[in-house]
């Protein structure tokens, strides 16, 4: 089945709103072995939308087109559809005595600018909206299916779940996958990920795939039908095996989930000692229901005072390391272990940019200490030419990736591709 999708609207189109709708229907259906095709945003003008809508004919088999259902005058894909379909809008009695209860119900009255919202082109067919006021409704043109719903999200994920699946498995045939496995990782470019695992035979009825969203790249293998274990398990050994240490995950969102699982399995404490990601190791890991029971103290020790009263950084090691280095880390998270009384602790120390780089200490350089019952393992990083969030996220993230290490009785300092290590240190206790 060839799937597209239409977003629309002014707001989305400008980037005033981010389109979160097209992101969540496409990981969806492909949950049920629905891959879309195409997706295009426009705006709210008649002549875009319907010329949009045409594009589409005898190349898809169903659209979904997104927004523009609503009481307003720009809410135009009722409209849009009409036209291209050279018929009226007629009132639809049964979805206007709907929204008149629905409004009755909520001890409201209702306007007349929403009757807009029960007009449907000529001899479409109304889709139920369970949980507002504009019905949804689809409608042939040339051979292709549209099917329209709300903008709003909470009504677009009922109407997806209850109204267009098991209309799409009544009409369509489809191939729903056995399984999904995924591995994540960080350091490598997509490039290179695909030249270390292209060469990799696939089994039948297994396909490869790639999605990147910093600081991750998260490598897909969709089995589209039942695959023989004897084949299966060789094919994700030689990922691993390819992947190195790149690989920090499998079947895992991100990788605090990943460190949050380990920590609980493992009964270890936590203390954080971060001063350019300003709480955020400690930040992800408290957004995960559960991390009281591991996560002691999450200290931010932005300046040289912080580091030296809160984790006992010396002034001595300030003055002849500076506050980037493995010196300062080092300090920053024996101090943090040592007063927190936690079994581990892990510290971050960088220049995130954009001012505060040097020659020798340029924008992007970063410093990391894990101090552990065992000693202390340091190293510095040039996280790459990047914005100031980006470094930000991926020095939270080798952080992270440092405690994941240690859980797992990995050597805690990784070879992560592009992010290139200036030095590193260890100290046993």
């Amino acid at each position: 089945m060839r799937f597209e999708m239409i977003c629309t609207g002014e707001e989305v189109l400008s980037g005033q709103i981010i389109d979160t709708n097209a992101a969540w229907v496409a990981q969806t259906l492909m949950s049920q072995g629905i891959e879309m095709q195409r997706r295009m945003t426009v705006g709210d003008r008649l002549e875009d939308l319907v010329e949009a809508f045409r594009s589409c004919a005898g190349r898809a088999d169903v659209v979904l087109v997104n927004g523009g259902l609503g009481p307003t005058a720009d809410d135009l894909s009722a409209e849009a559809m009409a036209t291209l379909l050279e018929v009226p809008l007629e009132l639809n009695a049964e979805w206007l005595e709907t929204m008149t209860r629905l409004f009755e119900r909520r001890g409201r009255t209702m306007s007349d600018k929403n009757r807009k919202q029960a007009l449907l082109p000529k001899g479409a067919t109304m889709v139920d909206n369970p949980v507002g006021t504009a019905c949804g409704f689809r409608a042939c043109y040339q051979g292709t299916w549209y099917f329209f719903t709300p903008g709003v999200p909470s009504e677009l994920k009922r109407m997806v779940h209850e109204q267009l699946l098991p209309w799409l498995k009544a009409s369509f045939p489809i191939e729903v996958p056995v399984g999904l496995h995924r591995m994540l990782t960080i350091g490598q470019g997509e490039s290179n990920l695909a030249q270390l695992l292209e060469p990799i035979p696939l089994p039948p009825g297994v396909t490869l795939g790639f999605r990147a969203s910093l600081p991750y790249i998260e490598i897909k293998l969709l089995q589209r039908r039942p695959v023989d274990p004897a084949d299966w398990q060789p094919l994700l050994s030689a990922y691993r095996e390819a992947l190195g240490d790149a690989l920090i995950g499998e079947n895992i969102k991100t990788l605090p989930e990943a460190v949050h699982r380990a920590l609980l399995a493992e009964g270890k404490t936590l203390a954080t000692a971060e001063s350019c990601t300003g709480g955020m190791v400690a930040s992800q890991l408290v957004d995960l229901a559960g991390s009281s029971a591991y996560l002691v103290a999450g200290l931010v020790t932005y300046s040289n005072d912080a580091k030296k009263a809160l984790l006992g950084v010396s002034e001595a090691t300030l003055q002849q390391h500076g506050a980037v280095s493995l010196e300062t880390v080092l300090e920053m998270a024996q101090g943090a272990r040592t007063r927190m009384g936690t079994d581990m602790a892990v510290s971050i120390s960088g220049i995130a940019g954009p001012d505060g780089g040097t020659e020798a200490k340029p924008v992007g350089t970063v410093s990391f200490a894990l101090a552990t019952e065992q000693g202390c393992v340091a190293q510095t990083l040039h996280l790459g030419a990047r914005d100031r969030n980006a470094i930000r996220l991926l020095a939270a993230t080798v952080a992270l990736d440092m405690v994941r290490r240690a859980l797992l009785g990995l050597p805690v300092v990784a070879e992560y591709g592009y992010l290139n290590r200036v030095e590193q240190c260890q100290i046993t206790a």
